[in-house]
């Protein structure tokens, strides 16, 4: 609104220099038509502004300005059409006294992602001689975005992708503010924040239904809404934690701090702060949880950060304890704005706000990806149309890495911001994540067991997740697609376990449903090493099975009286006396490992079976595969 009135009242103070343009000269009555529309302008009235402005122009139909007034206001309302329409309109009318208008003139074309064309105008502004430093200085910001724009548009020409944002609909949105979409990686929960009266925010829930439809939000049950002071909420991919921004609770260190609520059968937990590591008498708001729920990422402008606000995380320990956050770098943050992390299910991509990066003005959304040594790449703009002229907010990525969520005042908007939902374009996509979960359990008690749960990416050797058990045994776990994992479960006293997701061609559309019983570490006891996968008549232990053996040589190290024997197997293809051979030389490259890495050879064993004990059909490939393995087998306590 002050942008309007600055360029109104700029306009009427450069009328009587214009050399074909006079305003002095203009029709009373069109005047007196145009001042009353200002008076409306001033009043935020902006659509009955338009209504006296378009009056004062069919009065005057070359009246400069009440056309270039009428454009601000359009460039105001986000019409940005009607806006550059209205602007041209008034340069065909005088191009020198439409000179000083190239500024708003270019932004409406960036608004309509004309990039080239605002550059041209900019540049036709900053040639003016006696621009004004304010002036000049606003120029040449737009000129760097504009340059930025072009160059975004020219490494990603433009392609067959649609930005279509759809309005959650009247389930969600209402006439008050909607933002902070956050969901479950099974969608079976959608919470969202709403602005209430005065600074009064309100936590909400829905399910989603299908086919973009919303059950009817109502408000989350429990203490959480007790306090009228709150803000972002983020909810833990399992569904069982929320993190949330509040001010003033109980046990607040000032400003906002970030709390925590746990589901229990009967609601949600009282919030707890989270706790000095993590809060500051500062501001700490935007939480946003990892799959694994070991990483909190958030935003805040405590002292000792790289600009007004930074990005820190914190790390859960293994006691459940949170270590001190750390600012999360140069790399990152910047001498601005860096706001509204997300954590994708993925565990690996990261979106994030800032007004300090190049961008297209104001606060843009990037995203920013972790390599194989935990590093974060460099930050990448998302581009046009995501990323606008005018200020993003927060964004969230379903687990399908496709569907994102992000709040937004546009036209068909119920009332102030709305959630919306769009396709990512492709190049800014995280994996798609699949889950897996279940109950681990003894295997002759049924009782569940309180385990480590791990998922390790198969070509780096890298942990990728690790996530403990409830107290029942009950785990969760996401599986990002595009990889191939080994997922390991722990737990002192047992045998661990083993399973292969191969996720790097196919790309199964169900998730996993997976109860894991544990073997107790017993004479007799064996566990077949799953990952244990030979090449064709080669005894060679190839690299994805160390991953299985260092969990063997673990348990061999805590255990230091424990024995075993490691078994070779093969299919029935080829010489049954060359099959007995072949067994055998694989078995020992798993003993002369372990010898390898400090383990006594008087406490190992091998011997090979060839094809004399197979497991299954050995006339179909699967049946074979299951036939070629490796166990091991405890032979002394």
């Amino acid at each position: 609104m002050k942008n309007i009135l600055f360029i109104i009242f700029f306009s009427l103070s450069i009328g009587s220099y214009a050399q074909v343009y006079n305003a002095d000269k203009v029709n009373k009555k069109a005047i007196d038509i145009y001042e009353r529309a200002l008076l409306k302008v001033q009043d935020g009235q902006l659509k009955e502004a338009i209504a006296g402005l378009k009056k004062a122009i069919e009065t005057e139909p070359r009246y400069a300005d009440a056309i270039l007034s009428l454009a601000s206001v359009y460039g105001e309302m986000k019409d940005y059409k009607s806006a550059v329409e209205q602007f041209e309109k008034g340069r065909a009318i005088d191009t020198n006294y439409f000179r000083f208008f190239y500024l708003p003139y270019s932004i409406n074309l960036a608004g309509l992602g004309r990039f080239s064309d605002a550059l041209n105008a900019i540049n036709q502004f900053l040639n003016i001689a006696e621009l004004s430093d304010r002036s000049r200085k606003s120029g040449e910001y737009r000129k760097r975005s504009y340059e930025f724009a072009v160059q975004y548009m020219n490494k990603y020409p433009a392609t067959d992708y649609v930005f279509a944002p759809v309005n959650l609909g009247d389930s969600v949105n209402s006439e008050k503010s909607e933002y902070y979409p956050s969901i479950t990686i099974n969608d079976s929960m959608f919470v969202f924040t709403r602005r209430g009266s005065g600074f009064r925010e309100d936590f909400f829930e829905s399910t989603i239904l299908g086919n973009r439809k919303y059950a009817r939000s109502r408000l989350i049950n429990g203490d959480i809404n007790l306090e009228p002071s709150k803000g972002a909420i983020n909810i833990s991919q399992d569904g069982e934690w929320l993190i949330f921004a509040g001010y003033n609770f109980r046990g607040g260190f000032g400003d906002f701090d970030l709390y925590i609520s746990y589901y229990t059968p009967t609601g949600w937990s009282e919030p707890e702060n989270l706790g000095r590591n993590i809060n500051t008498e500062s501001w700490e708001s935007a939480p946003s949880l990892s799959p694994d729920k070991r990483a909190l990422y958030f935003s805040s402008n405590r002292p000792g950060g790289y600009g007004n606000t930074d990005l820190y995380v914190s790390y859960r320990q293994p006691n459940g304890r949170w270590a001190p956050a750390v600012n999360m770098g140069p790399s990152i943050n910047t001498a601005g704005k860096e706001q509204a992390p997300f954590i994708h299910a993925d565990n690996a991509t990261l979106y994030f706000t800032s007004d300090g990066l190049q961008g297209y003005g104001g606060n843009d959304i990037f995203i920013c990806r972790k390599g194989p040594n935990n590093q974060w790449s460099t930050p990448e703009n998302l581009g046009f149309p995501i990323n606008t002229i005018e200020d993003e907010g927060s964004l969230f990525v379903a687990a399908d890495g496709k569907t994102a969520f992000y709040a937004s005042d546009r036209s068909d908007s119920r009332g102030g911001l709305d959630i919306y939902t769009f396709d990512l374009r492709p190049n800014v996509r995280p994996a798609r994540t699949l889950y897996v979960q279940g109950k681990v359990y003894d295997i002759k008690t049924k009782k569940g067991l309180p385990s480590a749960v791990e998922l390790v990416d198969n070509q780096t050797q890298k942990l990728v997740m690790n996530v403990q058990t409830d107290e029942t045994g009950e785990y969760f776990i996401t599986l990002p697609v595009g990889k191939d994992y080994t997922f390991t479960v722990n737990r002192k006293g047992y045998l661990f376990y083993s399973q292969l997701y191969p996720l790097s061609k196919n790309q199964p559309d169900s998730t996993y449903k997976k109860d894991i019983p544990l073997q107790p570490i017993e004479l007799n006891a064996s566990l077949v090493l799953k990952n244990i996968l030979f090449e064709t008549n080669s005894a060679e232990l190839p690299p994805i099975s160390l991953i299985e053996i260092n969990r063997l040589l673990q348990l061999l190290t805590e255990n230091p009286t424990l024995k075993v024997q490691i078994n070779g197997y093969t299919d029935n293809v080829g010489k049954p006396a060359d099959n007995l051979k072949l067994s055998a030389s694989r078995a020992k490259a798993v003993v002369d490992y372990l010898v390898s890495k400090g383990i006594s050879l008087t406490r190992l064993a091998f011997k090979g079976f060839g094809e004399t004990k197979p497991i299954a059909d050995n006339t179909t490939e699967t049946g074979r595969a299951q036939n070629r393995r490796t166990e091991f087998v405890i032979t002394g306590q």
